[in-house]
């Protein structure tokens, strides 16, 4: 069955499209033009982002980076873990004081009983208890251990202070469980016997690893599955998930004061004592530091909140710390898009939201999508740009350079005149004596029906034929000469000048196929570029400006071409360097007379091999300006003086004046 598509008009709504290969070599095209390098260039889009073809950001690692470090500031900014017990200080305050007034009550009613007995009894009960309130001393644990052995007057007051013991002791046993366990939300006693149970358990299952026994991990998830809903399928995901709950505790515990530790570990001996849970815990805790001792065990965190933080909060605003602390090294070490395949993309959707976790994915898959497309290729273990890339780039650099001219100076330019040539115009014309016999069969059969009338056979006429129309054709034979001193890199005039060598590649290859194009890069000395060599072509660490050996060398390879000739020259400094009589190089700056009188002469010999020299001067000093006009004179060439913004616009559009003008002296003279 024919399958059946439905077109609706695009209304912008519609999702897709958002990111293909030749979006992206958009975005490499000036990075691959100045360096050659598809890697170097996916590094920077990875680092700095890109916008997709809908004007979509996908953030770089740059800006994720930033979003971790403000999330990082975000959770240090929560709570203050050293006033975990604040609310526990508090509400014994709040107590102590409830027994004072009680007292104060107590005495002052036995004042009033007019028994003098019982007021005596009175005041000496409450002198002792308002004593020992006094004598409490701001250590809470110890504050705790004087009032369990305290005679409350207030019932009600001795109620609190029980419930508040019982909250506290479940506080400090919740505590301990949740450094293993994130599925502790009650401490009941059914519950803390489970937990002490399942601790032992985890002990021995991981010391009969140890042991070379078999830990029998199936039968402990069966039987406390529950405690871990994370569900790992391994013991080794058990073990890393419970190290790095432990872990964060640890650094908790490093983040506080000594004097909060102090507290702490009284507390936990007061209310807990030295029972089961603590011993368990001691044992874990060394197995876990022996199996994992690059978890940062003495890492520790500065929180800056003002309000006190539960240690349940703490605990997973430090796992998140660490997350965050693992996340920023593998972004900072990540060296090309396809190494960010590896990032947890869940956990950065939970750390850093939604928009972050797309981006990465995508930028992950930036690699795979310019090799899908054959646009590179991995060759001995680096990435290079094929054929097809190449040609990418020329079309980019191409649009990008014609992005601001007149629609007007686009396209194949082709003058009007209708004559002699190779292109089929798709139009025909009678035949006329002189004209090249390129029949029209068809055309030329219609005539014959429509003068003889149907039957067979045709019998032709000489008035009969029908000839193909040709577009007049120019051929023209170019040579870019490009700077490759030192100076266009310290100047910012390399990219531009390699820019426009590709653009004018990318022109003539897809526009006028039958010219051609040759390149040559000068510094020191001069040396022929091949095209497909453009992108992997820099600047030379060297001095010297060597025009008459670039010169003589564009000579030579336009003396094997046909059509007009020309030299295209980019530059920003004089001649300094030519090649003497012995082969040697001879280099002085400022110029030497010598240089100046070579140089010219080369120019003489163009002159005579009716080359035409084009130069494009790029921040011209005057001693430049008085060494062109000089090449100019001899050789009735054009000087342009440019800046690297308006290069490629000057140079493009003068050679499709250039060609426009070949046309036309062409077709004058065929009239």
């Amino acid at each position: 069955m024919a399958l059946r598509f439905t077109y609706s008009r695009w209304d912008g709504s519609q999702k897709g499209f958002e990111l293909d290969a030749d979006s992206v070599m958009s975005e490499l095209t000036d990075e691959l033009i100045h360096h050659g390098d598809p890697t170097a260039a996916l590094r920077r889009i990875m680092q700095q982002g890109m916008r997709d073809r809908n004007g979509r950001n996908i953030e770089g690692v740059r800006q994720a980076l930033e979003r971790l470090r403000q999330k990082r500031n975000e959770i240090r900014e929560r709570g203050n873990i050293g006033h975990e017990f604040d609310d526990v200080a508090n509400e014994l305050n709040d107590i102590v004081d409830e027994e004072r007034l009680a007292i104060d009550s107590v005495e002052r009613a036995a004042e009033q009983s007019g028994d003098q007995r019982r007021a005596e009894v009175a005041r000496d009960s409450a002198m002792e208890r308002r004593l020992r309130l006094d004598m409490l001393p701001d250590d809470l644990a110890a504050k705790i251990d004087e009032l369990s052995h305290y005679d409350f007057q207030s019932a009600e007051a001795q109620q609190r202070f029980e419930r508040l013991s019982e909250r506290l002791r479940d506080q400090l046993s919740k505590r301990q469980f949740e450094q293993v366990s994130s599925a502790i939300e009650s401490m009941t006693p059914e519950s803390l016997a489970a937990m002490n149970e399942m601790m032992r358990a985890l002990n021995d299952m991981i010391e009969r690893r140890q042991r070379g026994e078999d830990p029998r991990f199936e039968d402990f998830m069966k039987k406390f599955g529950d405690f871990f809903p994370e569900n790992p399928s391994t013991l080794d995901e058990l073990l890393e998930l419970i190290a790095k709950r432990m872990a964060a505790a640890q650094a908790l515990l490093n983040s506080m004061t000594p004097e909060q530790r102090a507290e702490l570990q009284d507390l936990t001996e007061q209310m807990l004592g030295d029972g089961e849970i603590r011993d368990q815990m001691a044992r874990l805790s060394a197995n876990m530091q022996a199996m994992f001792p690059s978890l940062g065990w003495g890492e520790s965190e500065e929180f800056t909140g003002d309000q006190p933080m539960p240690f349940s909060d703490a605990l997973r605003s430090m796992q998140e710390l660490s997350d965050l602390d693992d996340l920023e090294r593998f972004l900072q070490q990540a060296t090309s898009p396809s190494a960010l395949q590896e990032v947890d993309l869940d956990r950065v959707r939970e750390l850093l939201g939604d928009v972050t976790a797309e981006s990465l994915d995508r930028l992950a898959r930036l690699t795979e999508q310019l090799r899908q497309a054959g646009l590179v290729d991995q060759k001995e273990g680096r990435l290079e740009l094929t054929p097809r890339g190449l040609r990418s780039i020329g079309k980019q650099a191409l649009r990008d350079l014609f992005g601001q001219l007149e629609r007007d100076a686009l396209g194949q330019h082709r003058i009007e005149r209708i004559g002699a040539g190779h292109e089929r115009a798709h139009d025909t014309k009678p035949y006329e004596y002189g004209d090249p016999f390129h029949l029209d069969l068809q055309q030329t059969l219609r005539n014959t029906l429509r003068r003889q009338g149907g039957g067979l056979p045709l019998r032709l006429s000489p008035e009969d034929f029908e000839i193909d129309q040709t577009e007049q054709l120019t051929r023209s034979s170019t040579v870019l000469m490009v700077d490759l001193s030192l100076s266009m890199p310290m100047r910012d005039n390399f990219l531009p000048a390699k820019k426009v060598a590709m653009a004018l590649h990318s022109l003539i290859s897809s526009q006028f196929p039958r010219d051609y194009l040759g390149l040559v890069g000068f510094s020191e000395t001069a040396r022929e570029l091949r095209h497909e060599q453009l992108p992997e072509v820099s600047w030379d660490f060297v001095y010297g400006t060597n025009m008459q050996h670039g010169f003589a060398l564009a000579r030579r390879m336009l003396a094997r071409q046909s059509g007009t000739k020309q030299i295209i020259m980019i530059t920003d400094g004089e001649p300094t360097a030519h090649i003497q009589t012995d082969g040697e190089v001879f280099f002085s700056y400022p110029p030497a007379y010598s240089t100046i009188e070579t140089t010219l002469r080369e120019v003489m010999r163009c002159t005579r091999d009716d080359i035409r020299i084009n130069t494009f001067m790029l921040d011209a000093t005057g001693a430049l300006r008085s060494f062109i006009e000089q090449l100019t004179a001899i050789n009735k060439g054009r000087a342009f003086f440019t800046t690297p913004e308006t290069l490629g616009e000057y140079v493009l559009v003068d050679f499709l004046e250039h060609k426009r003008s070949l046309r036309k002296s062409r077709g004058r003279r065929a009239s």
